[in-house]
C-alpha cells in the first residue's frame, strides 16, 4: 500500500481559501458594525511588536477551536455556528487556515481578512489621511 503523496502548504493554503468567502479591511469593519466579531489570532509578542485593534477578541491561534466550538467545555459563551467570526493574523496566511479549521467545526460564516492586520492598519492610515485631506 503506497502512501500519498504529502501536501504543500501551498496547497493546503490554497484548499482552505477555496472555502472562505476572504474579506477586505473594509468589509471586515461593516461586518463588525452589524455584529461580526473580530478575533486578533496572533501570539502576545507580535501584537506588542506591531500593535492591537481595540475592539477585537484576542484568541490565540492554539486554543481558537475550543473557543469557538460550541461542544466544548472551554467554549465562549458567544460561540454558536451561525456567528460571523472574522479571523485576523499579522498577514493573511495563518488566518485563512484558522477560518477553514472553524468552518471544518460547523460554525459556517467564519473567514478571514486579506491581507491581515498588516492591511487593516494600511486601510485605516489611509482613511484618516483621506479624512485629513477633506477636512482641510
Amino acid at each position: 500500500m503506497s502512501r500519498p503523496r504529502p501536501r504543500t502548504i501551498d496547497e493546503i493554503l490554497a484548499e482552505a481559501r477555496a472555502r472562505l468567502t476572504r474579506v477586505t479591511p473594509a468589509e471586515a469593519d461593516a461586518a463588525r458594525e452589524r455584529g461580526a466579531v473580530i478575533v486578533d489570532i496572533r501570539p502576545a509578542a507580535q501584537r506588542e511588536a506591531e500593535g492591537e485593534l481595540p475592539f477585537a477578541v484576542v484568541i490565540e491561534r492554539n486554543v481558537l477551536e475550543w473557543r469557538f466550538d460550541p461542544a466544548s467545555d472551554a467554549s465562549l459563551p458567544i460561540a454558536s455556528h451561525d456567528l460571523e467570526v472574522v479571523v485576523l493574523c499579522q498577514e493573511g496566511y495563518t488566518s485563512s487556515l484558522a477560518a477553514a479549521a472553524l468552518q471544518d467545526l460547523g460554525v459556517h460564516r467564519a473567514t478571514d481578512v486579506i491581507g491581515g492586520y498588516a492591511a487593516w492598519r494600511a486601510w485605516q492610515a489611509s482613511a484618516a489621511r483621506a479624512g485629513a485631506a477633506g477636512g482641510r
